[in-house]
């Protein structure tokens, strides 16, 4: 049986020259690292990281009953959004678990846009065409656009010293039209990192242009080119949850810490009635942090254990934290294990690793280091 070829974004070739490692990532290949997964980290929590994520999926809903669609197949009230304001949301079935989260942007009334994963595009585009059908317009932009993320402290200064200090202004899950490095691109205030930054969209062949001149500007700012390693190890201390890994068509938002997207109050969506009865009663299990205390690293698929060794959940994410110091992770465990200070045990391919639940996020921006939020 023939393989199908990975794909490539139109960034490729500056990956190679910038000497990436490049792996298979949901159908792509795509640079793992660059420098090394620490010192990419480093340098987005300390200056700024340029990001490749032109892998993710764009549909573009279009029509007057565009919105309708949308916001039945969402989570969060998209009805509330504005022209040039965007969303995080989860698209759940009738069972209320998830297919996928995803941003939505609203363009205007009648123009919408949803960023998808890319191990989750063939499946939303059959979701999304099914409802947008007699409906609305819909198109799958993927193979025409491309999206490059600018994340950290300085990246904003960068943003602007490449002609969109319009952009650079922006309020958070905002974004507007802006020309940055001579491209005409949409810039939004959004990011997968837990520090400040933009995603910029642009025109798939523009993508090459617009990526050397932000690594051309922020060279004295410390920009550095960021891989999917360091991405991970990012989203991870800001506890954003990664999809196949912390969330799936086995998990619901409300066990894993996504109720604030579910807007039961909002009218009719797929997966309402089943998130209503789920939230009627007391949740069986829920998504924490844990720092591991012991000598050992937590990762995908690891038991998670009582101190009497009895297996109460399973490690959904985990790797060192190197802006908090510490070995983390995250992982579903019995709702009566998940408060804040309960001792837990990793089988880190048995041997038994001392673990605890601890606050979440596990860095947040602007606190000191090791701060955590409210969330457990």
């Amino acid at each position: 049986m023939t393989e199908t070829p990975l794909r490539r974004t139109s960034l490729h070739a500056e990956h190679v020259a910038l000497g990436a490692r490049m792996v298979p990532f949901a159908g792509w290949e795509m640079p793992v690292q660059y420098t090394g997964v620490v010192d990419e980290h480093v340098a987005v929590r300390t200056a700024a990281g340029i990001f490749d994520v032109s892998h993710m999926g764009e549909l573009r809903l279009r029509g007057e009953y565009a919105g309708h669609v949308v916001d039945y197949l969402t989570t969060n009230d998209a009805k509330k959004l504005v022209d040039g304001q965007a969303m995080y949301t989860c698209v759940c079935n009738e069972r209320g678990t998830i297919l996928d989260d995803v941003i939505v942007y609203r363009h205007g009334q009648e123009d919408w846009l949803v960023v998808c994963n890319a191990s989750n595009r063939d499946k939303m585009v059959a979701h999304f065409g099914r409802a947008a059908k007699d409906h609305c317009d819909f198109e799958d932009q993927t193979p025409c656009s491309a999206l490059v993320a600018l994340q950290g402290p300085r990246a904003l200064e960068i943003l602007a010293a490449t002609g969109g200090a319009d952009a650079a202004g922006l309020a958070s899950f905002r974004f507007r039209a802006a020309t940055v490095a001579g491209v005409g691109c949409v810039v939004s205030r959004t990011g997968y990192t837990g520090e400040d930054g933009v995603e910029i969209f642009c025109a798939w062949a523009d993508a090459p242009s617009l990526w050397r001149g932000l690594l051309a500007a922020g060279r004295g700012a410390g920009l550095k080119p960021i891989g999917l390693g360091a991405r991970d190890t990012l989203r991870l201390e800001a506890r954003l949850s990664l999809y196949g890994n912390d969330i799936d068509e086995t998990t619901d938002p409300l066990e894993a810490g996504l109720g604030w997207v579910v807007k039961l109050g909002k009218g009719d969506f797929i997966g309402r009635d089943a998130l209503q009865k789920i939230q009627s009663r007391p949740l069986a299990r829920k998504l924490v942090g844990f720092e591991v205390t012991g000598r050992g690293i937590a990762r995908h698929g690891y038991p998670l254990l009582d101190p009497d060794g009895t297996t109460i959940g399973v490690c959904t994410s985990g790797s060192p934290g190197p802006t908090v110091g510490k070995n983390i992770g995250l992982g579903y465990v019995a709702s009566a294990m998940a408060a804040v200070g309960t001792r837990l045990v990793v089988d880190c391919r048995g041997k038994s690793v001392d673990a605890v639940v601890v606050v979440t996020p596990f860095y947040k921006k602007g606190a000191s280091k090791g701060a955590a939020g409210a969330n457990p």
